[in-house]
This record gives structure tokens, C-alpha cells and sequence, in this order.
């Protein structure tokens, strides 16, 4: 599998739509199954049946823990398949160099 690189300040609901990933507090790795844009907020709901309300901040907790890989385990009850905790661990975060994930007209 190559490796994915992706600008580090980029907007976290356009991150979350690419990897499909939360980190929750508990240092646990959620798979998410739903994003709902509410404006500057989101609502997550991830396999597991868990629901998060969410700011759209470039510089949020989680923003933070998703580039810098501070997670201990993937959640059990999401059963996130190997192959996209392999993708994750193969993406890199950069000041200079990736894609900037810009909008798409949808």
C-alpha cells in the first residue's frame, strides 16, 4: 500500500469524510458510519451505535489526534477492518506537500 499525504491544517469534516475515522477520548479508534453537517457543526454516528456532536476546527482535539496518530485501538464493536487501519497508518500529514482536500461541488 503506498503512502497517502495530506496537508496538516486542513478542515476536519473534509478529513473525517476521507478517512472515516474518530478518535475518542478514551484513546479508542471509532469507525464512522454517518456525517451530518449541521453548519459549523456536525453530528458522528459511528458503527458502533455512538453519536458525537462535533465544531468544525481545524485545530480541535481531534483534528489533532487523527494527524498525529494518538490512538491505543481500534473500537471492538465497530470492527474496523485491517485494511483501513493499514491505510491510516500509511498517511502522513505535512505543512508543505499533499492534497489540501478542497470541496467539491456537491
Amino acid at each position: 500500500m503506498e503512502k497517502k499525504y495530506y496537508r496538516k491544517n486542513v478542515e476536519l469534516f473534509l478529513l473525517l469524510d476521507k478517512i472515516k475515522l474518530w478518535p475518542a477520548r478514551s484513546g479508542v479508534l471509532h469507525g464512522i458510519r454517518e456525517v451530518e453537517k449541521l453548519g459549523n457543526y456536525a453530528v458522528i454516528t459511528t458503527h458502533c451505535g455512538k453519536t458525537f456532536k462535533v465544531y468544525n476546527s481545524r485545530t480541535s482535539r481531534a483534528a489533532r489526534w487523527l494527524r498525529n496518530k494518538w490512538v491505543a485501538e481500534p473500537c471492538k464493536d465497530c470492527r474496523v477492518p485491517q485494511w483501513k487501519l493499514d491505510k491510516y497508518s500509511k498517511t502522513f500529514f505535512t505543512q508543505h506537500y499533499g492534497s489540501d482536500l478542497r470541496k467539491t461541488n456537491d
